[in-house]
């Protein structure tokens, strides 16, 4: 059987050639002179060659020793790297977020989800709720934040949304025809709005139509028109004035968190997220 090499002795044999001397690696083994030395000879008895010049002054590498050496780093490298404790398998999680969901605090959110988990990976994505909930159902999706979507009953409920009409508080809205503010033609906030209009015979126009949430609630600012908008969106400015123009009173909308199945670590993460969201859903 072809001998085996010990590793410690290998190290001692590293040591006491960078630092020239049995005492430097002795101390810094934790072992006596004694005890390097004996490592050293029973290396050199297994590879069956003198790896070292000793002298009452000095210590030095033989031929061999110098040929050894290169071979030595190497066998030491290799056992590090198999002693490192492997790294955590990479953990993502994708987070789809209806537009209407989605106020200002958002970066507090994430910032909260982050500090709870910093090894797991975020990746957010910000649509409308059919959107939402169809890349939930595609897979492309581990979570949805949404409104609830129709008769579906699955998901957990985080809070409830109050809507108004919401406009700019100098806004000039007595002409015949209400100038509406939307985000898109698939936004089903304004399908809702354009429904109970309909129903209540109010005339209307589309005096904004597009961008996004945040632009509406801009338009909405300038003074253009109405917009329906959860009530916990409307930033200073705006005024509901839905009871002042006799609108149909707008529907609440059940915010839901859809998610799948995961380990216990990114479980307790999602419990921090469904908390985040009810907390700054909670502020006046």
């Amino acid at each position: 059987m072809r001998p085996h090499l010990d590793l410690s002795a290998v190290e001692a044999f590293v040591l006491v050639a960078d630092l020239r001397s049995f005492t430097h690696a002795a101390e810094a083994l934790g072992l006596t002179q004694a005890g390097v030395s004996l490592k050293l000879r029973r290396l050199e008895g297994a590879v069956g060659r003198r790896l070292l010049d000793r002298t009452p002054r000095q210590v030095r590498l033989s031929t061999d020793g110098e040929a050894f050496l290169p071979h030595a780093r190497t066998l030491l490298a290799a056992q590090e790297l198999a002693l490192m404790t492997p790294p955590e398998p990479e953990r993502e999680l994708t987070i789809a977020i209806s537009d209407h969901v989605a106020g200002p605090e958002l970066p507090e959110i994430l910032a909260r989800v982050h500090a709870c988990d910093p090894a797991l990976m975020l990746k957010v994505r910000v649509n409308y709720s059919r959107n939402v909930i169809a890349q939930f159902d595609d897979g492309l999706a581990d979570v949805a934040v949404v409104r609830r979507q129709g008769k579906r009953r699955d998901g957990e409920l985080l809070f409830e949304d109050q809507y108004g009409w919401f406009a700019s508080v100098g806004a000039r809205l007595d002409g015949k025809l209400l100038p509406l503010i939307t985000v898109t033609d698939e936004c089903g906030v304004g399908e809702t709005a354009t429904r109970l209009l309909a129903a209540a015979k109010t005339p209307w126009i589309d005096a904004f139509l597009g961008g996004g949430v945040a632009t509406a609630i801009a338009a909405a600012r300038s003074g253009i028109g109405v917009l329906p908008l959860p009530r916990r969106l409307a930033t200073a400015g705006l005024v509901d004035v839905g009871g002042a123009l006799a609108l149909p009173p707008l529907p609440g909308a059940q915010i839901m968190m859809h998610a799948r199945r995961f380990d216990a670590q990114t479980t307790a993460t999602l419990r921090v997220l469904a908390a985040a969201f009810r907390s700054a859903a909670a502020r006046p």
